[in-house]
Parts: C-alpha cells; sequence; structure tokens
C-alpha cells in the first residue's frame, strides 16, 4: 500500500457519528474499503473525503464522485452510491449481476446483516475513482 494524500473535511467525522451502532460499524468498514483501495490504486496520489447532500463522500481527480450512507428510512441496509449520468453503475450490473444488488443507475445496495462483498466493491471503486482514465473502454476496463 503506498502513501497517498487524504484531504478529510472535518465534518465527515461528525455525521460517522451520528449513525446508529449498527450501521456505524458497516460505515466505518465501507469508508476504510475506498481509502484502501485509493491508497493501492495506481496513478491516484490524492483522495478528498468531504461532504456532498450531507453524505460521505470520495473524490480523486480523475474519478466520479463516490458517496456512501445509511438511511433511517431502509434501517437494514447502507448504500454505495455513484453519478447516475456515469456508466458506472450500468458497467457493475453487467458484471456483478449476481454478486452485487443495485437501485436504478445510481446504487449498489448493501445489507447491515451481510458481509462486505470486498472484491467486487474494490474493483467498483477502482472504476469510479479512475473513471475518467477508463470511461472509454469497453466495461471501464475491469
Amino acid at each position: 500500500m503506498k502513501n497517498i494524500e487524504i484531504k478529510t473535511n472535518p465534518e465527515v467525522e461528525l455525521v460517522f457519528g451520528k449513525y446508529p451502532d449498527s450501521a456505524k460499524k458497516r460505515m466505518i468498514r465501507l469508508r476504510e474499503l475506498i481509502i484502501e483501495t485509493a491508497s493501492e490504486t495506481e496513478g491516484i496520489t490524492h483522495l478528498e473525503e468531504t461532504l456532498k447532500w450531507g453524505e460521505p463522500s470520495y473524490l480523486t481527480k480523475k474519478g466520479s464522485t463516490i458517496r456512501i450512507d445509511w438511511k433511517p428510512k431502509k434501517p437494514t441496509q447502507y448504500a454505495m452510491y455513484f453519478q447516475c449520468t456515469s456508466r458506472l453503475i450500468p458497467t457493475f450490473r453487467t458484471i456483478y449481476k449476481s454478486t452485487l444488488d443495485f437501485e436504478g443507475k445510481r446504487a449498489i445496495i448493501l445489507q447491515l446483516k451481510d458481509e462486505l462483498p470486498k472484491e467486487a466493491l474494490k474493483q467498483c471503486i477502482i472504476a469510479a475513482l479512475t473513471y475518467h482514465k477508463v470511461k472509454h473502454l469497453p466495461l471501464l476496463g475491469m
């Protein structure tokens, strides 16, 4: 794992602090997976962790924003959101239709009771964080 510069908005911690314990552990693990994956990905030297629409969000210079959140309206699940106008979710659905659950063109839905599908999510995270370098490739080069 290489060192990357991570710029974090301190308000992100406040959002994580407001999740109920059952969701907080899963959300923190998802956050760790995004940071870990970014630090292992060739060409990523900076990661920004901030809030977009009040949700923890992750950005790189050549990527598409990843947002993560748990919502009280659907207390048994949490999600990873992507820009709905991108090719990300349609591509993920093609590759991981039997591994991941999706919501429309914008989200991967995860269940609190399930283990994190790490390998599939890592590939999705890499594609999002490098999107502007891979968007022209078939299946985003996945």
